[in-house]
């Protein structure tokens, strides 16, 4: 009776670190881990978290872009360029743009600029 009771409790043992390591198997198939849900939450989260900002463009140059926003409350920001800074339109003095951007370090980094046309803003005017 001793020999069956050690095969007994021998799988038990086995069958508690079977169901002990089986969470930490990677899923197979369509199941995204929890590691993959965060980041493809982080991924769209940052897409999400960009801030806009329209105005006029005062000054520009390869690091830096400043635009001002005029009205009731004007001010005016100065952008620090991302390097994968993508632009829609051509961008120049006076053009009017909206900027999307997030803050990194204190400073507001853009990381796409959208150039108004003139038509754009003629209708945008009225």
């Amino acid at each position: 009776m001793r020999q069956g009771s050690k095969s007994l409790s021998l799988g038990v043992a086995l069958v508690v670190a079977t169901l002990a390591i089986l969470p930490l198997a990677t899923p197979r198939g369509g199941n995204a881990t929890a590691a993959d849900r965060t980041t493809a939450a982080s991924a769209s989260k940052s897409k999400a978290g960009l801030k806009q900002f329209t105005g006029v463009v005062t000054a520009f140059d390869k690091t830096t872009l400043t635009v001002e926003k005029r009205g009731k409350k004007p001010q005016s920001r100065v952008f620090t360029r991302h390097a994968e800074l993508k632009t829609t339109g051509e961008l120049e003095k006076n053009a009017h743009v909206t900027v999307y951007y997030r803050t990194e370090g204190g400073q507001a980094v853009a990381h796409r600029v959208v150039v108004k046309s003139q038509d754009e803003s003629a209708e945008s005017d009225r």
